[in-house]
């Protein structure tokens, strides 16, 4: 049996997200088909490929050299597939050819060789071989240092396009107006990436995108072409994007079709590629931008776009398959060798969470900062944007509705930033110009005429909404929730009037060969323009509604919950539907459900969908809050909801009511109260003391929650983040310092728990959970605390009534514990707690669903192995943004490592994150409170040959006991030596950086400077005291030692019979 190595994408991070999950899974069910035996490596363990049913063999472990050979020679692997995991993989598997791992092991590369990839990722190799061809590319000239970037600027004049070699998402990449931001750019960009290419800057050429499959007979096609609605300069990630592409005539498209083939052949691609162009709107010329060699987010939407498993086909290339000997295995009726016809539209709105960071900048460019995205799918452009919209959860229920003011508008529409598509609909709706509009974004008029006439719609409904006109409202796209807000009405009201007419969505299958072809397929969307379903309603299916866009606090971990739940359900003998609005994941996969509803989570379209069908019952725990907040109105509607009754729901999720249950129950939590003016809140304070924490219902600079621990920053937060009144209160609760936090994740019936697991987070109360490091079992809790946790754990569940999963936060301080919240639902820890128990919790769950009991009693306390979760933070995306974990979650992803010793664990997942220390120089920047802690641990380093760099008072500290350290001035002391040096020029390998009070931090204080220098240049840093003691200690025990690798099944084994 051949054995085939597999390396995932690690930790979601920006540019790099859940759609290398999709990637992955499909690869490795197409593997296994034909026999072979795959070893999978990725630390990300809410993944679903990571589930023990996928590959042979899976390894938590980072992916890391050092890591990745020893699995190597130990599985004794014959092929390494590196296309289907993102970038992350493709650099790991150059590194590995390069060190000669691959060429002493005998493994060879499936699919695209090494050549190719190299000749796509060298800037300079790709427009060689693309001149050579006389394909047009844009004239350019890459460098490796800064010296010579300098003198290609003054060579091609400005603007410049500067993009970084072999990275990802764009990182690196800008759009250079003169010498002094050069200078800046790319000296961020080398301390990241070997080599820079300088282009000249193709200002508002239109951009397209091809998806290409080659096989290694040299058959080829093209899946699906793509248009950004955004012009060059902004990264296609971050693009509003049409497929199938709505401005080429026959001509352009055939030509592009054709260069697009050419250049598979030219680099020798095998599997599947990506190509963009860019395309003067003026005479049609075009450039070749760029090109991947691998599986991207692209072909995730293409997949999900066309119904053409892209990812499956082209592992089965890789293995040596033509197209004509694969049938599609989504209509079962063709051969994969043809090419997917449309008959509707698909638009992806990217999601972005800039707001939620302190201090990031919002405009959008070549670099990626969106999260996660939504796929819209309609039969004409209006009504799938309208419907992409509504699915990006941002409050909005189509582009009329943007609950945020946009000041300036023409500002705005010139400069993008993610809210660039609200403020075009409002410059129409207001009676602005189209020709104006157009000058200003450089958008095509095509696009602009239909946003216009939405706007005009809009109007139109203002004035007389008739029920021709009803109709025409919700061909364009209009929701329920829109039409109300424009007619002074209610939404009930609006779908009263809809049905009165008989004004119903009919349900149409994605059938990717546009109906020219009988084809059986499950894969739906819904649509007003039309007059009868494609299928019939299936008979006692389960509803399940998955989690919506990936953003930041919704991640792939409810993605896992939502396919393991309709993997279990099915394994059962039901049948299920799953409906959700992102393309990225597994659960929208064609064999993942037996009908996929690529729709949004609105109340509105969730209730068309199951009035349609004949639904048994409606799963809303495993989708995160968005799904949760669907409880209740779905059950006031009288649809019947799995699981813990909404009611008992709402008990929870009311802070009212959760608040007086607990004082029922004599539970502790901390004091809080509901604040309807400042009079109140210094009541509360003069009772309590400070710090506080305050949670606004109503906020105005996108600053959410905060920790507030002196008046002056009160004051100044009252008066200019927050609105306070009787109709938008602020929470205020009492904030513990220095206390540990605890979590209990567990499953329920009939109000009493089957299973429960305690973890502990590394760092004090006031890092958000999701932000946190996660322990399990936990090594650090008295046995007391934990029989008391779950004790209470006990009451509310049994209070609740609870039927199905939940999740209780809890701090522990001097023999107290109080509880903070609890979710009636699966939360983000769910697959960690899973596969460190080697116990599914989702399959006790769907036991709990349909009613089977469970009389099996489960430890989780001695498992035996022990697992570490780190978070994954993309700081470097959001320029501006200060690195510093807080109450507000920021983190994008996951990593988890699991093993025999804590201290190992926590090292290796530490290193899983994605990040290295390449050199024994520490920079420690610490506020006295944490010098005296850390003296023992920076004593041992620096007996182990550890060097040291410190400002001032550190500096000073470490002398006086007897540690050497390099001295350096502070950047606003302006001296040399300064303390940016070390860092520009990478002479350390980590950065301690401790502030005083990490809730209050000036962007333009010392430490804010250090903290953005080190993410700005790549060098690892920890900003938080309780990590930095834990990642201290780990380094003086393992730095520079090897680490020996064991799978997961091998560390399950151990455990149980250790």
């Amino acid at each position: 049996m051949k054995n085939i190595l597999l390396l995932g994408s690690g930790g979601l991070r920006v540019g790099q997200a859940g759609e290398f999950d999709y990637s992955g899974s499909q690869a490795i069910k197409a593997f296994k088909e034909e026999g072979y035996r795959v070893i999978l490596v990725n630390p990300n363990i809410a993944t679903v490929q990571t589930d023990q049913s996928m590959a042979d063999e899976i390894y938590f472990v980072p992916l890391q050299h050092e890591f990745v050979a020893p699995i190597i020679a130990k599985e004794q692997i014959n092929y390494i597939a590196l296309g289907f995991g993102g970038q992350t993989a493709l650099n790991l598997g150059l590194e590995l050819h390069h060190s000669g791992v691959l060429a002493a092991h005998n493994v060879a590369i499936l699919g695209s060789s090494i050549t190719t990839i190299e000749a796509t990722e060298d800037r300079d190799i790709f427009r060689d071989y693309l001149e050579k061809n006389q394909v047009k590319t844009p004239k350019s000239k890459s460098a490796t240092t800064v010296d010579e970037a300098i003198a290609v600027g003054q060579e091609f004049g400005y603007p410049l396009m500067l993009r970084a070699a072999f990275s990802l998402g764009g990182l690196g990449s800008g759009k250079v107006f003169d010498e002094v931001d050069l200078i800046d750019k790319a000296s961020k960009a080398l301390s990241g990436a070997p080599q820079v290419l300088l282009e000249e800057y193709l200002t508002g050429w239109k951009e397209f995108e091809y998806e290409i499959v080659r096989d290694l007979k040299g058959n080829s096609l093209t899946i699906c072409n793509m248009e950004n609605l955004d012009p060059m300069g902004i990264h296609t990630g971050e693009s509003i994007v049409i497929a199938p592409a709505q401005t080429l005539n026959d001509e352009e498209h055939q030509n592009l079709r054709n260069i697009s083939l050419r250049c598979a052949e030219i680099f020798n691609i095998v599997g599947e590629c990506n190509i963009q162009f860019s395309v003067n709107p003026a005479n049609g010329d075009y450039r070749v931008i760029e090109m991947n060699p691998r599986l991207s987010r692209s072909s995730a939407l293409a997949s999900k776009a066309t119904g053409y498993p892209l990812a499956f086909v082209a592992a089965k290339l890789c293995l040596g398959f033509s197209l004509n000997q694969l049938t599609n295995q989504v209509t079962k009726k063709t051969s994969a060798f043809f090419e997917p016809a449309l008959d509707y539209v698909v638009v992806k709105i990217p999601r972005w969470d800039t707001h939620k960071l302190r201090l990031a900048e919002r405009t959008i460019g070549t670099e990626m900062k969106s999260v996660g995205e939504v796929m819209g799918i309609g039969r004409t452009f209006p009504e799938a944007l309208q419907k992409a919209v509504q699915m990006l959860n941002i409050g909005a229920s189509g582009l009329h509705d943007y609950i945020w003011p946009i000041q300036d508008l023409r500002r705005e529409i010139e400069f993008a930033t993610d809210r660039r598509i609200f403020a075009l609909y409002k410059w129409f709706y207001a009676g602005g110009d189209l020709a104006e509009a157009a000058a200003l974004s450089r958008i095509d008029y095509w696009f602009l005429t239909q946003i216009q006439q939405i706007a005009q719609i809009a109007l139109q409904i203002k004035q007389d909404l008739n029920p021709a006109l009803l109709r025409t409202a919700k061909q364009f796209g209009f929701s329920d929730k829109t039409l109300a807000l424009l007619t002074e009405q209610s939404e009930l009201t609006i779908r009263n009037l809809r049905h009165e007419h008989n004004i119903r969505p009919v349900v149409k299958q994605i059938d990717t060969l546009a109906g020219e072809f009988a084809a059986q397929t499950n894969y739906l969307y819904t649509t007003y323009h039309g007059r009868y379903d494609d299928i019939a309603p299936a008979n006692e299916v389960y509803a399940i509604i998955g989690s919506g866009p990936y953003s930041i606090g919704s991640s792939v971990e409810f993605d896992w919950c939502t396919v393991n739940l309709a993997r279990q359900m099915r394994a059962h003998g039901k049948q299920v539907i799953i409906i959700n609005s992102n393309p990225e994941t597994v659960s929208t996969d064609y064999d993942e459900s037996d009908r996929l509803y690529f729709e949004p989570l609105s109340l509105e379209r969730v209730c068309d969908i199951l009035d349609f069908e004949h639904v048994a019952g409606v799963c809303v725990s495993v989708g995160g809050q968005i799904a949760n907040n669907l409880a209740l109105p779905l059950h006031n509607l009288g649809y019947p909801i799995v699981g813990t009754s909404p009611l008992d729901i709402d008990n929870a999720e009311d802070r009212a009511k959760f608040s007086s249950m607990l004082n029922e129950l004599n539970i502790d939590q901390p004091s809080w109260i509901n604040a309807k003016s400042s009079e109140e809140v210094q009541a509360f304070i003069a009772e309590v003391g400070l710090p506080v924490l305050i949670r606004p219902s109503y906020v105005l600079s996108g600053a959410a929650m905060k920790v507030v621990s002196d008046q002056k920053t009160l004051t100044n937060y009252l008066n200019e983040a927050v609105l306070i009144s009787n109709d938008h209160p602020v929470v205020i609760s009492q904030f513990i310092e220095n206390a540990k936090e605890l979590e209990i994740d567990g499953i329920a019936q009939n109000g009493k728990i089957v299973i429960d697991s305690i973890s502990e987070h590394i760092e004090n109360a006031g890092v958000h959970s999701g932000d946190a490091t996660l322990v399990f079992p936990p090594e650090r809790l008295y046995l007391k605390t934990v029989t008391r946790a779950r004790d209470s754990a006990r009451k509310i569940v049994k209070a609740l009534n609870i039927s199905g999963p939940f999740n209780m936060q809890f701090i522990a301080k001097n023999n107290e514990l109080k509880v903070i919240e609890c979710n009636v639902r699966a939360s983000r820890s769910f697959p960690f707690i899973s596969k460190v128990t080697g116990q599914n919790l989702v399959e006790l769950m769907a036991k709990v669903f349909l009613g089977q009991e469970i009389s099996q009693k489960y430890n989780t306390l001695d498992c035996g192995i022990i697992g570490v979760k780190s978070p994954v933070f993309s700081y470097n995306r959001f320029k501006g943004s200060d690195p510093v974990a807080q109450v507000e979650m920021s983190s994008t992803g996951e990593v988890a490592c699991i093993g025999n010793d804590m201290l190992q664990t926590f090292y290796m997942s530490w290193l899983g994150v994605g990040q290295r220390v390449d050199k024994k120089v520490i920079l420690l920047s610490v506020d006295d409170k944490y010098k005296q802690k850390l003296l023992p641990l920076v004593k041992i380093l620096s007996d182990q040959g550890w060097q040291f760099v410190a400002t001032g008072a550190t500096h000073d500290m470490l002398v006086s006991n007897g540690i050497q350290s390099k001295f350096v001035f502070k950047i606003s002391e302006q001296v040399e030596p300064n303390i940016q040096q070390p860092i520009i020029n990478k002479a350390v390998g980590l950065i301690i950086n401790l502030p005083r009070d990490a809730f209050n931090n000036k962007d333009n204080s010392d430490g804010f400077k250090i903290r953005r220098l080190a993410i700005d240049y790549h060098i690892p840093l920890v900003t938080n005291f309780q990590l930095s003691e834990i990642l201290l200690e780990s380094l003086a025990e393992f730095y520079g030692k090897e680490i020996a690798v064991q799978s997961y099944r091998e560390l399950l084994a151990g455990a149980h019979h250790g």
